[in-house]
């Protein structure tokens, strides 16, 4: 019976081997129970794939934290629950910034072999990030629509302390289900049925339950921001004169403000759609069929979309705030302020020290051409 299972294995592996990763041979079955079957960009491609990741990586950082520090720095911003979920999806982007651009660079371009829980601890960080970061924009989708859609209860629905409830009810759920793969539902190998060919040790149940939550939260908020550019376009249709149909001037400022509202909305769909959908589809794609080498290359650089994602988030989410920008401002002439403060400081005391020297040497050199006090003068004498 051990037999038979064996010659069976072997079999599935050879014909995985002869069909979507013909640059392995049929006696690299032990490598392909690893992780090298999964390793699988050409050397052009992982120059390529670097070069996205070192570029975006660092910007997706840099950009991330300055919104968390404009925030923190701000009590006004940090009473507001929406710049509560905006700081929430800052968070994650940070780290996506960190956790997927190491892990996507350790894995593709330098062929690091970790262990099943070194691996599956470097996935959860990914998983935990964009996780967190599809949630925190589901969250700032809500709170537009209850802004738009119950503009006089607002106050009342969403406090600032259902707010911080909410967020951290979304990353301890978050947290769980990243960790799922670490926790014990895993795969052996490769070639057990129920594995992924797209990532290593990563059961495919667990990847269609992740995959249909991510589509499910990318669904809520496509309805949300879709609610809103329809109460947007009443908005506009209805702004006219009462008698001649011309708007008025407070209704021509509401139409401009309901246009860019809809400009906006319809960028950040167009940038989810874009970003996530190739990935998503991959990974359902990955639940049912046996994916090629040539379509694991694809999903690679699929998945830097995600992490391009990031990078504009902090661009449409809040960079484009009036009262972020004015207090990163005012962050800046704060800094720039104390800067001053400090060089007028340095040089306050090199100008004591100076003039505590030179009255040292002048009162030296009195001391030196009168050698006698008055005393010394009459003993003299």
């Amino acid at each position: 019976m051990e037999t038979r299972t064996a010659q069976k294995q072997e079999a599935t592996t050879a014909l995985y081997l002869n069909e979507s990763a013909p640059n392995i041979t049929t006696t690299d079955a032990n490598l392909c129970n690893s992780l090298q079957c999964y390793m699988v960009l050409t050397p052009p491609e992982k120059k390529a794939i670097g070069t996205i990741c070192l570029l975006a990586g660092p910007m997706t950082f840099l950009e991330n934290v300055l919104v968390l520090l404009i925030i923190a720095s701000s009590a006004t911003l940090r009473r507001r629950p929406s710049y509560l979920f905006i700081s929430s999806l800052a968070l994650a982007d940070t780290f996506a910034s960190c956790f997927f651009t190491i892990s996507f660079l350790d894995f593709h371009l330098y062929s690091q072999n970790d262990g099943p829980n070194i691996y599956l601890f470097k996935l959860g960080g990914v998983t935990m990030a964009f996780t967190g970061s599809v949630g925190s924009l589901l969250l700032t989708a809500l709170d537009r629509y209850l802004c738009i859609y119950q503009a006089s209860n607002y106050k009342v629905l969403l406090t600032h302390a259902k707010a911080k409830l909410a967020i951290v009810l979304l990353w301890c759920v978050t947290i769980i289900i990243s960790f799922l793969p670490l926790m014990g539902w895993r795969c052996t190998t490769k070639f057990d049925p129920p594995c992924s060919y797209l990532f290593p040790y990563v059961d495919r149940h667990y990847l269609a339950l992740w995959t249909g939550l991510q589509f499910v939260v990318l669904f809520l908020i496509i309805v949300a921001y879709v609610l809103i550019l329809w109460k947007a376009n009443r908005h506009e249709t209805a702004m006219g004169g009462p008698k001649l149909g011309r708007p008025t001037v407070k209704g021509q400022a509401r139409m401009r403000i309901d246009i860019q509202l809809a400009r906006t909305f319809s960028l950040i769909l167009l940038i989810l759609a874009v970003c996530w959908l190739p990935v998503l589809s991959f990974m359902m794609v990955d639940v049912t069929v046996t994916l090629t080498n040539k379509q694991q290359r694809m999903f690679a650089f699929c998945s830097t979309l995600c992490l391009v994602n990031s990078c504009v988030n902090p661009l449409l989410y809040a960079l484009r705030c009036k009262e972020l920008r004015g207090e990163a401002f005012a962050l800046l002439a704060c800094c720039k302020a104390c800067r001053e403060r400090t060089l007028a400081n340095i040089l306050g005391q090199r100008n004591e020290n100076g003039s505590g020297i030179s009255k040292k040497s002048k009162d030296q050199a009195v001391s030196e051409s009168n050698p006698d006090t008055i005393s010394e003068s009459v003993d003299k004498q």
